[in-house]
């Protein structure tokens, strides 16, 4: 009996172990996961990394690639270093996204519980969630019709070696019915456009100017 008990554990031992998630790592090309499949951490140095539609990973990472969630998919953390992220319909991450030199989109649906943030480049979220609020640096923000941030907006003041090589101005557009909860803070120069439909909470450091329609 003792010995039919120790089997029946080791063998639900190594059962748990082959159903543990791998981790996927490449060098120099694409770490992908395939639709429905699960993942660890996905991560490459030099290519990108694709999660396909409904795949469920931990962390999804790269350096100098892009990173790419498919429809519906789920992962804790992405991560890029120079390189866009694309958060698809109805993709879910539980942490942060988060690119130093690189566009962020999220699509209709898509749901970020954590913050959101990046140095340059775009974020744009078309009918999407963000629970940690939005950081950046230099990128022009389009908080797109229907969207809801929590956690407020910062756009922080550039090192002044930054800004002599590139002093342009965001330009911020909180869009129709859009929601952003909690302090939009400016700490540089920005062009701020805020839809007449739109809820926004406190605004320091810039002058919203009003728009009707789609766009300002």
């Amino acid at each position: 009996m003792r010995r039919t008990l120790i089997s029946l554990l080791i063998a639900l031992s190594v059962s748990g172990a082959a159903l543990a998630d791998d981790d996927v790592s490449k060098v120099n090309g694409t770490a992908q996961v395939e639709a429905g499949q699960h993942a660890g951490d996905v991560h490459t140095v030099n290519g990108s990394v694709r999660i396909g539609d409904n795949a469920v990973v931990q962390k999804a990472s790269t350096v100098n690639g892009a990173v790419e969630l498919g429809k519906s998919a789920t992962a804790t953390i992405v991560k890029s270093v120079n390189g866009g992220l694309t958060l698809h319909e109805n993709s879910r991450v539980s942490d942060e996204v988060e690119t130093v030199n690189g566009r962020i989109l999220l699509e209709r649906g898509a749901d970020v519980k954590g913050q959101l943030s990046n140095v340059n480049g775009e974020i744009s979220l078309e009918g999407a969630h963000v629970g940690g609020g939005i950081e950046t640096t230099n990128a022009d923000v389009t908080i797109g019709e229907g969207s809801k941030v929590e956690g407020g907006l910062l756009v922080k003041k550039p090192s002044m070696s930054f800004f002599s090589s590139n002093d342009r101005i965001p330009k911020i557009v909180i869009g129709p019915h859009a929601v952003v909860q909690g302090t939009l803070s400016f700490q540089r120069d920005v062009e701020l456009h805020v839809s007449d439909s739109a809820t926004v909470g406190k605004i320091e450091g810039a002058t919203a100017k009003k728009f009707s329609g789609s766009a300002p």
